[in-house]
């Protein structure tokens, strides 16, 4: 692993970190110096992680972790603060997605969906921000494209993303000046699991992606530019041209933009959607 010390002694916080976008970012930030608290309820593959980054010399902690769950994220972010005595960068990576038209799904996905990608990333943040208020530190929230534009077939992934951003401008603006750095990430489609674990109408997994994943933007390459967001204190990151296109059109050109959005998304494969 060779190493960019730009956050050497720096103390960076990963939910979701046992495959995708977070175990990319252990391993980026891992690779720039920083000390890792590592979070995902698969403990199994946190500790096959944690063991490869510590023989890599990254001091590494790691928790099993649903954050969906309050006082896990609380009892995680006083293990945390306990080991290493400060936190630098929360990174509200854990997430879930869902595929269905909202006239067939079962609500208690819809509030699955809310209770792991906002919930999660509020009790997380709760008990972590005194720490990151101290440090002036980093907040950063991984959301979506479906985060300013809602996606059909994803009734419950846009609300909680849009729940997410939401949350996280107002933490920014009611610490505005304290120091703290709050970042909203929007990736492309992305070659992780969150689609393979995405859930159906009835609350099951997907399975395979409908999408190719091979023509999608890299966990890798989602977690460098997250890096290089926090060291610049972005305050938003879109990081594609389509991302960037639609949150332009949502402002000039809505009913175009739903139109395009609509015809994009009922030509994925199997899709549930209708002309």
């Amino acid at each position: 692993m060779k190493k960019v010390e730009d956050f050497s002694g720096k103390v960076v916080v990963i939910t979701g970190a046992s495959s995708g976008i977070g175990m990319a970012c252990a391993y980026e930030f891992g690779r720039r110096g920083a000390k890792l608290a590592l979070g995902a309820r698969n403990l199994d593959e946190l500790n096959r992680i944690q063991a490869d980054l510590v023989s890599k010399g990254v001091d590494c902690f790691v928790c099993k972790l649903d954050v969906s769950v309050e006082s896990e994220c609380k009892e995680f972010a006083l293990g945390v603060y306990s080991v290493f005595s400060r936190v630098d960068v929360l990174i509200n990576n854990a997430g879930i997605s869902m595929r269905a038209l909202f006239s067939e799904v079962d609500l208690s996905v819809l509030h699955r969906l809310m209770d792991v990608n906002f919930w999660g990333t509020v009790n997380c943040t709760k008990y972590f921000y005194p720490y990151l208020l101290n440090a002036k530190g980093s907040i950063v929230g991984v959301s979506s494209v479906a985060g300013f534009h809602g996606l059909p077939a994803r009734t419950g992934y846009s609300a909680s993303k849009f729940a997410m951003e939401g949350f996280l401008e107002t933490i920014r603006i009611e610490t505005l000046h304290q120091g703290l750095h709050v970042m909203v990430v929007a990736p492309g489609f992305t070659a992780s699991n969150v689609r393979k674990n995405a859930l159906t109408a009835n609350g099951t997994n997907q399975g395979e992606s409908p999408r190719e994943e091979d023509k999608m933007m890299t966990s890798e390459t989602v977690a460098h530019l997250i890096a290089n967001g926090v060291r610049s204190r972005k305050r938003q990151l879109i990081m594609t041209f389509e991302g960037k296109a639609t949150f332009f059109l949502k402002k000039f050109a809505p009913r175009f933009l739903d139109k395009l959005v609509f015809n994009h998304m009922v030509k994925e494969p199997d899709s549930p959607l209708k002309r």
